[in-house]
């Protein structure tokens, strides 16, 4: 299947888009923030300079969850109190949109799960039920958004703080509510160890074997 394809509206250089249905991506030679329309690219923004990171994940990182081979084409950067952290979008060989949460050597890969009644606000130690499985906040987090690059599900690139509530359940499931928009959004999943993730076309360091 042909990968849909445009030219940057700010430099000329050709797009190309790894998932069809990428609503937002980054130019790599401008660094540009463009949003699809229903005919062509928009320029939104510009990306600053991304802060110094220590992942050894980067877009084009290719993996297995489960039993689907997945390849990263998009990242959001946040920053708190304590450093920082990458979301990573992930496109799933079956042509899912997911997430792999990237902090500080823990790795959480998690799914949009919409349609559900979420809290306004929360409290550490409350409890929720989602699909039969039950809840317990265990962290509040009050971050700002950094920057993006690459491809993501949605137009993400004007924000400043936002809040996240993360939640554990007793069998090793995760939740994050995430309120950077209007309505709560509930993503779904669990913890993972990178080397369960088989990764490759990883970033490589000075010093590294």
């Amino acid at each position: 299947m042909r990968q849909p394809d445009a030219n940057c509206p700010n430099c000329g250089a050709r797009i190309v888009f790894r998932w069809s249905a990428s609503v937002q991506t980054v130019c790599e030679y401008c660094k540009s923030i463009l949003v699809r329309t229903d005919v062509d690219l928009k320029k939104v923004g510009q990306v600053a300079d991304l802060p110094p990171d220590s992942s050894p994940i980067q877009i084009g990182t290719e993996g297995i969850y489960r039993t689907r081979a997945f390849v990263a084409i998009g990242r959001i950067i946040y920053e708190y109190d304590q450093g920082s952290w990458n979301e990573w979008h992930l496109m799933l060989n079956n042509g899912v949109s997911g997430w792999l949460g990237d902090a500080q050597d823990t790795y959480v890969v998690t799914f949009s799960s919409p349609g559900r009644k979420l809290p306004d606000t929360c409290q550490v130690g409350e409890r929720y039920t989602w699909d039969k499985e039950t809840y317990t906040v265990s962290t509040i987090t009050r971050a700002h958004y950094r920057g993006v690059e690459g491809e993501l599900p949605f137009q993400y690139w004007d924000k400043k703080d936002v809040l996240f509530i993360d939640l554990m359940s007793e069998h090793g499931k995760f939740a994050t509510l995430d309120y950077s928009d209007k309505e709560p959004q509930l993503y779904l999943g669990e913890a993972v160890e990178f080397d369960d993730l088989k990764l490759k076309n990883l970033r490589s360091f000075e010093g590294w074997a």
